[in-house]
């Protein structure tokens, strides 16, 4: 046969893109290299290895098909993709290779860069690794499970001294650790020694010429090569790589000293290889053999003077792979056969000998031409495209020799033209010639000719024809090899074959050419002898016989082909043609039975084809244009039943085709809808496994995957078992990971697994569609939870899709796809996708009424105060339309001056009056920060990209009597700066701790661009809310030392706490000597003296508290514990007691709540504190646990001591508040009962009142589980003798020594109080509603106390307390209980409270009474009551407790600069204690946050058992330690639970990766029909209902005639404009708005607008919009054969439509019969398809020119063909044979020749049933009327 010869397809002249990119950016600097290089790639290369489906699309950036270059100049690389510049990248160093790899179980690919001296990786979205190399690199290159790196020679390895240090390693893990996230690496190797330090011995170095990347988190590992099983370190340096496979692992080298070849592949080492350990090797593999690859030599070939230009993979005949190389000094291509052995799941590679043979080439590449979407295992089945040295282009497949490019004229005239002139003459013009082949992609090439030009061609045009594509892949996957072969060089050599050898061709000539091909085989085997002839001529003529008469050949006589069964056979000696001649000439029997079996096969893959168009509604047109086909195939080979199968579904092709005269076969044709429908009717074990074609079961196909897909989810629904990849219906299927209880639940992950979406799904025909749609609709209600994001799209519950798509993958735990297919899952019902973003900046308080601050004294209200970003919409939706947020921002407001209340005539004397309220206002101002700090906690969510701005502190006031007249404060009166000292301080704190990053975290340059060139209280406040947030991270040491020698008091302590916090739990051991350094009575007598003022060693101890939390170091305990009786190294002694009880603090978080784990140790360190305490004299000896340091002496710091007794006014606190922390939550009696509350009248004289209530906090903090909400309980802390001494205060006023009285009082309010602090401890964050109704009616008693405001319950609380105890110590005391109040509410804005806290505030100005410390605490309880803005509350962990104790410290300051017994940076620290626990739920169709009930259900604990309760969000959900479940409830939203496991953990932080609620939020869809509860507070459940029924009560389609109605009425309501009110599905509102388009209605009838109606209601209001199309598909099916039927128009041509609706019945009867199950009831109404059974039957009813058909076809399998009504009578025979499931003729009589014989009756019904089990009865009845009983009759 002659070779075809095509035409060339020349894209256009070739240039680098990155020179193109180059030119446009400008003229490069003069120190950019001139030489550059540049490489082609396939953008499957750099795709992520799960995004690729069989289709080959993806939902990445990569996903176009156009070629990508990657240019590289200098340090340079471009990345372009087609004409766009996708990436650039700029490298430290010159680029010396650079290759796309994937590293060991990455899925992402990784773009390696080899640098001079390290290896930079690249992911995709840009992040980068940079790996140092152990030694000298020369190459790089990938495999398919790393990266093999070629090491320099040893002679020329100058960094090789680097395997002697360990440095360098060490150095290599601490990068990667710092890159763990970036990389993502499901493995961590953080060894001590890696690979190398395992090779080193003594000072000798092992070198090895190759080294293996697997993993970025750990060091290149040594290769090794196995040797006759034994395992050696690769170390032939002259084995220098030339190639490798990044898809199977193959390597080929090159030894230019042996002049020889090799190929290698890598395996994993096995334990059972023997190890050399022989003295040169030095190298201890044990330990190492179980993680690293060898090399095997599989192949060798010498006589190669230099290496092979060119190598790469190809694809043999019998689609083994072959490697070939391309020798240019010998000019010729060598290829070599590859063969894989599956052994336990391991692919072994081999290579038989003398399996190779070679071809004349001067330039050869590999192209995807014949096979364009064939894959052969992990490999794509690939072509050669060769350069023969006659200036040639030849195409190979395999063996065989397709065709012959030739080069178009215009090439040496300089210009490319539009159309391309061809000649098959020549190859080219004289002056033009081919150099060379470059830059293959897929099927396109560059063409390197002798003018210097460089041209872009195409040597395969897909067709433009899916159908022919189709066609085609499916016989390259269905035929066997050789037959596909001989396909190939009929469809090569066909010079008819329009879309081959023209590139304008059109989809009807490609099929025309195509079907020619197929009939050009069904006429050949009748012309047998003359094809022979034929044959033999044109092989003769071929170019093979070119080349195997070329010299070439004749000197490599001894290479064999394998040759295969074709028409073109091969041999390498030209003397054995003739012979092989002549047998072909005596074989035309052969030759004929050859072809016989070739059309047999292409007939079963053409049929397998056309079974799995019938699936596909859009591809009917294909469909029928394949039936004609298959009928001529079918009509030549004998086979009737396959003709009458598809005449079926075609009756018109009768006309076209005839029928079959002599069947030569009874084979029955496999029929996927037969399939289907016994799959339905009886279950996957029962179906017939012949109705499936071969070649849906074959694995790897893609031609007919489609149908694939459908069988293996029928065979999942209906029982069908997996057995690997494989169902017992024996098709493959991939099933995503996930759990799953029920078959629907099955079916829906196979169909995740398939990435079968709802748009697939809409493809199908509406029959085979509705058992899926059943399985999806089963499921929609409650999917399991850990199902990926794609599962929940495709049930239509986005609002899981969301929540589970923000969760980063687990290893193992997701599907084997990504979220990257969500869209394609989701369309058409889905109209987006993607995160919502709550607004929460300024800009979303536009339009909202709630978020307007004014003031009605205000002569300003629009200044900046901190809190005007707090409005937004789930501030809006948490308060709704109540005035809390702008009466707490006006609160807190401190950006604007105060009013004073004066006359309207003032003179000199109201000016005293006007300056001594303002100093009172002022301290109120100065105390507003600390609460607005709280309030606005974490709340602006923003990247840090400008200045920190610090709202104003105005101390300011303001007249309005006189027109708001600024009023100042005097500094000759007062001390301003008193006041501003640590007020500003405090106001930068509250401005800091708004911060809330978006990217978690603040970078160095923000906050060194925010230093001020002079040290000030803001920045120093700044630092300290940075640190609490945890970002002070970011400061290098250098930074710290730098603010440290400032020596600025207010910017110390903010560092050190700041620094303290961000590093808690860490003991960071230079954060500990910054902080130490500031402690001068720990330090050597050699140190100069400091002089640090008190405070800043207060904060240096409570920081290295901090810094040491729960560590129970030991020298750090003895250094706190003697600081806590240590005089402070100050000259202020005032100060003292704060600096032991900062000591006390410091002690308790070191061994916070390890008492009883330590209490070995640590007994001599509580006698000691006890003994602080006051509770036994001081012994002379001292423990040696608490022996002084060597230089204690020196610094006079000896014991706080009067006597011999321990000064307890100043060592008490701070023992006390250790002892609490220590032994927090540890039900130690021992320590309680030494810490014992005064019981006799002389201990109640001894101990301080305020100790009291110190020690009543710490017993119950050691006895925490005993604390319990009830006036019981508090009463139960108060001793016998102070309950006595107080409860008969009204009755015994003048009895009672006055002394002893207030002894009591003085006792009984400290003891409440610190009871009441105990219980905020304990609930805090809580919002218990009996700890809330205790503390609110203990604060209203003491404030009736202190003076009567309001009439209190009926409990018998003491009286007159007021006249026994200063009212400062009743006003500590009520304030500390709201303070306590407001931490166990926190976060709820609980209304009650707040009007409580409202008034306290307001006292100040009334009667002048509260001091800066109460302000300061109604502050701060303003700030819990709202903390975060409603979105934080408390926890109760044990570092949370210790925060807020410290922050609760029950001592207030009395004005703003004191710092005396509590350090005022301390009451920040409450930081540490919060919670992001807010809930919110925002409907996945709006993005808007909606209120919806949710069921919160908590673990059984000791004071209650399992518990549910209800909440609406948005909510504070109880802490994590009890929280069991979330579960979204109600009947408006679709429901959805978060089972938890109940951990004693914090809350999931801000981004974390497991947390279950997406920083807060939990995405849920609404119900089609149901409003939101903004729009329909009250739940007009019923509203749908009667106004649906009301438009579709009418034949109009609206409500009332807008002609005659108001457009204002009720009247004028469409049904668009009701649909889209309850829906916001945009087919539904579609469809709706169709409805109401005047011209529809007057195309369509009364009743089919009514069905619409109907159907419509029926879709909203069971939310089912995907069935609108199935009910009008059944409809309107029924509706055209009626019309065919009863008016004789002619609508439908076939009956495909009848096979979906038998289906569609199947369904609907296994759901009657329980096969199938479902809650919700059957997806389309029951009584719907049975009227369309009774409708059909009716017109199937036999007329008498039916019954006519019906017998001839009986008797003589003949159709209607008659040319008038012919082809409607064929219709409805066929109508009548489809739906009545009749055999063919031939069946019917094979079953008749059994039944005559045994016939005993007038009737053969039953026999016939027998025999005809699928038929139906009424069919039955009619054959024995026509076939039996007239023979019986007669």
């Amino acid at each position: 046969m002659a070779v075809r010869v095509c035409e060339l397809t020349v894209l256009g002249e070739f240039k680098p893109f990155g020179l193109i990119a180059e030119a446009l950016d400008g003229k490069p600097p003069d120190t950019v290299p001139d030489d550059y290089d540049y490489f082609l790639f396939d953008p499957e290369v750099a795709r992520d290895r799960n995004e690729i489906d069989e289709t080959g699309t993806c939902g990445s950036a990569i996903s176009d098909r156009s070629d990508h270059e990657l240019f590289i100049r200098g340090n340079k690389i471009l990345w372009s993709t087609g004409a766009r510049v996708f990436k650039r990248f700029t490298l430290p160093s010159p680029v010396i290779m650079a290759c796309w790899c994937h590293l060991g179980d990455l899925s992402e690919a990784l773009l390696c860069i080899l640098l001079t001296d390290s290896l930079t990786i690249y992911n995709i979205s840009g992040e980068v690794v940079s790996i140092p190399l152990p030694c000298t690199i020369t190459s790089i290159w990938p495999l398919p499970f790393g990266l093999l790196l070629q090491s320099a020679t040893e002679g020329n390895s100058p960094m090789q001294n680097r395997f002697s240090s360990p440095s360098p390693l060490f150095g290599v893990r601490d990068m990667c650790r710092a890159r763990r996230e970036i990389v993502h690496s499901p493995h961590h190797n953080f060894g001590v020694l890696g690979t190398f330090d395992h090779v080193i011995k003594g000072d000798s170095v092992i070198m090895s010429s190759h080294l293996i990347l697997k993993d970025l988190l750990e060091e290149p590992h040594l290769m090794y090569a196995e040797e006759r099983g034994k395992l050696t370190i690769m170390k032939d340096f002259d084995e220098r790589t030339i190639w490798t496979s990044n898809r199977i692992p193959l390597m080929a080298s090159y030894n230019k000293g042996k002049m020889q070849h090799s190929l290698w592949v890598a395996e994993i080492i096995n334990s059972n290889f023997e190890t050399e350990n022989a003295s040169s090797s030095g190298a201890a593999l044990d330990g190492v053999l179980d993680k690293n690859f060898s090399f095997r030599r599989i192949w060798q070939g010498k006589g190669a003077q230099t290496a092979a230009s060119k190598v790469f993979l190809a694809t043999d005949d019998d689609d083994a792979p072959v490697i070939c190389f391309l020798l240019q000094e010998q000019k010729k291509l060598l290829s070599v056969k590859l063969q894989s052995l599956e052994i336990n799941n391991e692919v072994i590679f081999d290579i038989k000998p003398d399996v190779s043979w070679s071809v004349a080439a001067i330039a050869a590449a590999p192209v995807s031409v014949t096979h364009p979407r064939v894959k052969v295992g992990l490999l794509p089945y690939t072509d050669i495209v060769v350069l023969a040295p006659d200036n040639s282009l030849l195409l190979i497949s395999g063996k065989q020799l397709l065709c012959k490019y030739l080069l178009p004229s215009f090439f040496g005239k300089g210009h490319l033209s539009c159309k391309l002139e061809f000649s098959e003459t020549a190859s080219a013009p004289l002056d033009s010639k081919i150099l060379g082949l470059t830059d293959a992609v897929e099927g396109r090439v560059n063409l390197i000719l002798n003018s210097g030009q460089m041209f872009r061609c195409t040597l395969r045009r897909s067709p433009s024809s899916s159908l022919v594509n189709d066609c085609i892949t499916a016989m390259s996957e269905g035929l066997s090899s050789g037959f596909y072969n001989h396909f190939l060089v009929l469809l090569w050599g066909d010079s008819n074959s329009d879309y081959l050898s023209r590139a304008d061709s059109c989809v009807d000539s490609e099929w025309n050419s195509f079907c020619n091909i197929i009939l050009q085989m069904c006429r050949k085997p009748s012309a047998a002898s003359q094809k022979h002839s034929d044959l033999e001529n044109l092989e003769h003529h071929s170019s093979w016989e070119f080349l195997i008469n070329s010299k070439f050949h004749k000197n490599y006589q001894k290479l064999n082909f394998i040759s295969r069964v074709s028409s073109q056979k091969f041999p390498f000696d030209p003397e054995k043609m003739d012979s092989i001649g002549s047998n072909m000439e005596g074989n035309q029997s052969s030759e004929k039975s050859f072809y016989f079996e070739l059309l047999q096969e292409s007939l079963d893959c053409l049929h397998a084809l056309y079974e799995s168009l019938k699936l596909d509604k859009l591809r009917k047109r294909d469909l029928e244009l394949l039936a004609f086909l298959l009928c001529n195939i079918a009509k030549f080979l004998g086979e009737g039943n396959y003709l009458d199968h598809y005449i079926r579904d075609f009756p018109g092709l009768i006309l076209k085709i005839g029928t079959c005269e002599m069947p030569f076969s009874q084979k029955t044709p496999p029929s996927l809808f037969r399939w289907l429908e016994n799959c339905m009717q009886h279950g996957c074990s029962s179906a017939n496994t012949n109705d499936l074609p071969p070649l849906i079961c074959k694995d790897g196909n893609s031609v007919v995957s489609w149908a694939r897909k459908i069988v293996s989810f029928y065979s999942l629904l209906c029982g069908g078992k997996q057995i690997g990849k494989k169902l017992s219906s024996g098709v493959y299927c991939n099933v995503a990971m996930g759990s799953c209880c029920t078959s629907e639940e099955l079916t829906v992950l196979a169909m995740v697994g398939e990435r079968f979406g709802l748009q697939q799904l809409d493809s199908l025909p509406s029959g085979v569609s509705l058992p899926l749609r059943h399985a999806l609709d089963k499921c929609r209600e409650s999917p399991p939870t850990d199902w990926s994001a794609a599962a929940y799209v495709l049930l239509g519950r986005e609002d899981l899709a969301l929540s589970r798509s923000a969760l980063p993958c687990k290893s193992g735990e997701l599907e084997t796809q990504p979220n990257v297919n969500l869209i394609s899952m989701s369309t058409p019902y889905m109209l987006h996708l993607h995160p919502v973003t709550i607004p929460s900046t300024v800009s979303d308080t536009t339009g909202l009424e709630s978020s307007k601050f004014e003031d009605s004294d205000s002569s300003n209200g629009s200044l900046m105060d901190g809190m005007e970003h707090i409005f937004n919409s789930s501030t809006q939706l948490q308060y709704g339309r109540d005035q809390r947020l702008n009466e707490v921002r006006r609160l807190l407001c401190s950006t604007r001056p105060v009013a004073i209340q004066t006359s309207g005539n003032p003179s000199a004397s109201d000016q005293d009056i006007q300056q001594a309220q303002l100093w009172h206002l002022a301290q109120r101002t100065t105390a507003l920060p600390l609460g607005r700090g709280a309030f606005t906690l974490a709340t602006i969510s923003t990247l840090l990209t400008e200045a920190f701005t610090v709202p104003k502190l105005v101390l300011a006031g303001r007249l309005p009597a006189q027109q708001n007249a600024t009023v100042n404060l005097d500094p000759n009166i007062r001390n301003i700066q008193e006041l501003k000292s640590w007020s500003e301080f405090h106001n930068a704190v509250a401005a800091g701790l708004r911060l809330a990053p978006l990217q978690g975290k603040v970078s160095r340059t923000w906050i060194i661009y925010n230093k001020p060139e002079e040290p000030n209280a803001i920045h120093a406040g700044l630092l300290l809310a940075l640190g609490l947030h945890g970002y002070l991270r970011v400061l290098v040491i250098s930074d710290i030392y730098t603010y440290f020698t400032q020596e600025h008091e207010s910017t110390t302590v903010g560092l050190m706490l700041g620094l303290a916090a961000s590093y808690r739990k860490t003991m960071h051991p230079a954060i500990s000597k910054s902080l130490y350094f500031h402690i001068p009575s720990r330090h050597s007598s050699s140190f100069p003296d400091l002089e640090l003022p008190t405070l800043v060693q207060s904060a240096a101890l409570v920081s290295a508290g901090l810094l040491y939390e729960g560590s129970v170091h030991p020298p750090t305990m003895q250094i706190l514990l003697g600081e806590i009786g240590r005089r402070s190294g100050g000259d202020n002694v005032l100060e003292r007691e704060g600096y032991a009880v900062s000591a006390g603090f410091s002690l308790g978080l070191v061994a916070l709540g390890r008492g009883e784990d330590a209490l070995g140790f640590l007994n001599s360190l509580v006698d000691r504190l006890f003994q602080y305490i006051g509770g036994k004299e001081m012994h002379n000896e001292r423990p040696l646990f608490l022996t002084p340091s060597m230089d204690e002496q020196n610094h006079g710091a000896g014991q706080m001591m009067d006597g011999a007794a321990v000064n307890v006014d100043v060592t008490a606190p701070g023992a006390i508040i250790a002892l609490a922390l220590m032994f927090l939550k540890t039900e130690s009696e021992a320590v309680v009962s030494r810490l014992s509350i005064p019981q006799t009248h002389f201990d109640l004289q001894y101990v301080r009142p305020d100790f009291i209530m110190l020690r009543v906090i710490a017993r119950n903090l050691i006895m925490w589980s005993r604390v319990h909400p009830s006036n019981d309980w508090i009463q139960s802390q108060i001793p016998n003798i102070v309950k006595s001494g107080v409860n008969d205060l009204e009755d015994h006023v003048n009895d009672m020594d006055e002394m002893d009285t207030e002894t009591y009082v003085q006792a009984y309010v400290n003891i409440v109080a610190g009871a009441c602090i105990s219980l905020g401890l304990r609930f805090a964050g809580t919002k218990d509603g009996n700890a809330q109704e205790l503390l609110y009616e203990y604060a209203v008693y003491f404030l009736n106390e202190i003076k009567h405001v309001c009439a209190t319950s009926g409990n018998a609380f003491p009286k007159g307390l007021s006249r026994y105890v200063d009212r400062g110590t009743l006003e500590i005391c009520l304030h500390l209980i709201v303070l306590s109040l407001s931490v166990v509410m926190a976060g709820s804005g609980h209304l009650q409270t707040f009007r409580l806290l409202r008034f306290l505030r307001s006292r100040n100005s009334a009667d002048g009474h509260a001091n800066y410390g109460t302000q300061m605490a109604v502050s701060l309880a303003i700030g819990f009551l709202f903390l975060g803005g409603g979105t934080r509350t408390f926890s109760t962990s044990d570092s949370s407790i210790a925060a807020l104790l410290i922050t609760l410290y029950p001592r207030l300051p009395t004005v703003p600069n004191d710092n005396r017994c509590h350090l005022q940076a301390f009451r920040h620290l409450y930081v540490l204690a919060t919670e992001a626990r807010l809930l919110q739920t925002v409907d996945v169709d709006s993005g808007l946050p909606v209120y919806a009930p949710v069921e919160v259900t908590v673990r059984e604990t000791e004071h209650y058992s399992e518990t549910s309760f209800c909440e609406v969000t948005p909510c504070i959900l109880p802490e994590r330690a009890i929280l069991k479940s979330v579960r979204v409830c109600g009947p408006r939203y679709w429901p959805q639970v978060m089972d938890l496991v109940p951990e004693d953990k914090s809350w999931w932080s801000i981004g974390e990766k497991n947390d279950p609620f997406n920083s807060g939020v939990i995405y849920i869809k609404r119900k089609v029909g149901a409003c939101s509860y903004v729009d329909d507070p009250i739940g007009c459940q019923s509203l749908l209902s009667r106004a649906m029924h009301k438009v579709f009560g009418l034949t109009n389609i609206k409500v009332g005639d807008p002609s005659t109605s108001d457009n204002s009425g009720p009247g004028s309501v469409t049904v668009d404009q009701l649909v889209s009110a309850f829906s916001s599905d945009p087919s539904l509102i579609a469809f709706a708005q169709l409805c109401c388009d005047p011209s529809w209605n007057c195309k369509s009838d009364v009743e089919f607008q009514e069905f619409c109606l109907q159907v419509l209601f029926e879709c909203i209001s069971k939310d089912r919009p995907a069935l609108l199309q199935v009910y009008l598909s059944l409809y309107t099916t029924i509706g055209s054969m009626t019309n065919q039927i009863t008016n004789g128009t002619f609508i439908i041509g076939d009956s495909l439509a009848l096979s979906s609706l038998k289906l569609a019945l199947s369904y609907n009867e296994a759901l009657l019969s329980g096969r199938l199950t479902t809650p919700r009831g059957s997806i389309v109404q029951s009584v719907f398809l049975g009227s369309l059974r009774k409708r059909v039957e009716e017109l199937l009813q036999c007329s008498e020119g039916l019954k006519i058909d019906f017998c001839n076809y009986l008797n003589f399998g003949r159709w209607p063909n008659d040319q008038t009504e012919g082809e409607k009578n064929s219709v409805l025979l066929s109508w009548y044979l489809q739906w009545f499931a009749v055999p063919s003729s031939s069946i019917i009589k094979t079953a008749m020749e059994k039944v005559k014989p045994k016939i005993v009756s007038a009737s053969s019904v039953p026999l016939l049933r027998l025999l005809l089990p699928r038929t139906h009865i009424n069919a039955i009845g009619e054959i024995d009327k026509l076939l039996v009983s007239p023979q019986v009759s007669g």
